[in-house]
């Protein structure tokens, strides 16, 4: 292994926010439903003032570096107050300092963004929301447990424009339980048509932990669900967005955190159960937070940390993992750059993908094949 250089590596920050007004039976996230759906302010300013504290814990990890972008999920970040945020932005500034075109995206969900006007988030310093929509049929939306209504999110995506935004991500979920492929492209439809730059358009998994793990709802058929994919991703092209990961589409620029994350740049992490990823000299560390809000508020920042380095055998399928959701995939030199070992050890496993055209040709490149995206779980398995 040679020595990691971080100075060349991007650095963003995720901020987890814990609370929602309700849990979601599909949500496996680390949420916890607030009471009488609403955060005191004393709560908020002592969680606000937790994440500073955390984050000063963490300055030895920007080497040198400024942030690159920063990401607020949850939870429900939009149960946060505008002004909250604009005092954490201040607070983390001055503590570590922002890039100067630094991309902030807040999740919001449409119930809940009565709490403060868009525009009080913009003049915050948020500058691309990322809206929790899921769905616009409403008895899907009754089904996922979700408090907002079609209306809801229409005029959220609207009020978001009309404060400002000019980058808004809708959030779209298919494969719903008995959902028809009509229903599931009228979803697209609605988010096109009410003027959506980005759309992550995933399918529902059912996870463990979850209300809909213990019940198992009725979701569509195999073949159902192929049709939905198929017809989903015409439509989105034919209305000039592209894919340029699994489940993102967009018409504007990419999402600079999550592109990082997918280039493994390196990303701090604040708030309970967050999880981070930093280089260092001598190798690459994840660690992740204690994840109850009331054992995050209890404990010193410093033990909060669950430090663990990726070991060398296991570097190829952490690498991988994110690269390939890519179509383009990444730079072949961001592989040593990133993880500090030589490409020329997995170059086999490279060369035997190429042979059964799963993986380009393009040797400038680490990237699949469109054939081998099909079958990116298979690719995956090369690397462990």
């Amino acid at each position: 292994m040679s020595s990691l250089d971080p100075s060349c590596i991007p650095l963003s920050l995720y901020i987890h926010m814990p609370w929602c007004v309700r849990k979601c039976p599909y949500c496996d996230f680390n949420s916890h439903a607030v009471p009488d759906g609403k955060l005191s302010l004393e709560l908020e300013q002592e969680y606000l003032q937790a994440l500073v504290e955390d984050f000063k814990t963490q300055l030895h990890f920007a080497q040198g570096r400024k942030l690159h972008s920063i990401f607020i999920g949850g939870g429900t970040p939009s149960l946060i107050s505008a002004s909250g945020y604009q005092w954490l932005f201040q607070q983390l500034n001055g503590l570590l300092p922002f890039e100067e075109q630094c991309e902030i995206t807040l999740e919001a969900n449409p119930g809940t963004v009565e709490h403060d006007p868009f525009a009080g988030y913009l003049a915050a310093g948020i500058n691309r929301l990322s809206i929790g929509v899921q769905t616009f049929n409403e008895q899907h939306l009754k089904q996922l447990g979700r408090i907002h209504s079609a209306e809801n999110a229409i005029n959220a995506i609207h009020q978001a424009q009309e404060a400002g935004f000019k980058r808004i991500n809708i959030d779209l979920m298919h494969g719903l339980p008995q959902q028809t492929l009509e229903q599931a492209l009228t979803d697209l439809r609605m988010a096109v048509e009410n003027g959506a730059t980005h759309i992550s358009w995933y399918q529902l998994t059912i996870e463990p932990n979850t209300v809909f793990f213990r019940t198992q709802p009725v979701l569509p058929v195999e073949n159902v669900l192929e049709h939905i994919q198929e017809q989903g991703e015409a439509y989105l092209k034919a209305h000039g967005f592209i894919q340029y990961e699994i489940s993102a589409w967009r018409k504007e620029e990419p999402s600079a955190h999550n592109m990082n994350y997918w280039q493994f740049g390196d990303y701090l992490a604040i708030g309970a159960g967050a999880h981070a990823k930093v280089s260092l000299q001598d190798g690459v560390y994840r660690f992740q937070k204690t994840r109850l809000p009331k054992d995050y508020l209890a404990k010193i920042p410093a033990e909060h940390l669950q430090f663990k380095k990726i070991e060398p055998e296991d570097m190829p399928f952490e690498f991988m993992m994110n690269a390939l959701r890519l179509n383009e995939g990444v730079p072949a030199r961001f592989y040593n750059e990133r993880t500090g070992y030589e490409l020329e050890k997995i170059q086999p496993k490279l060369d035997s993908l190429r042979q059964r055209h799963l993986f380009s040709e393009n040797t400038e490149q680490l990237a699949c094949t469109a054939h081998g995206h099909l079958f990116l779980n298979s690719v995956l398995e090369e690397f462990l």
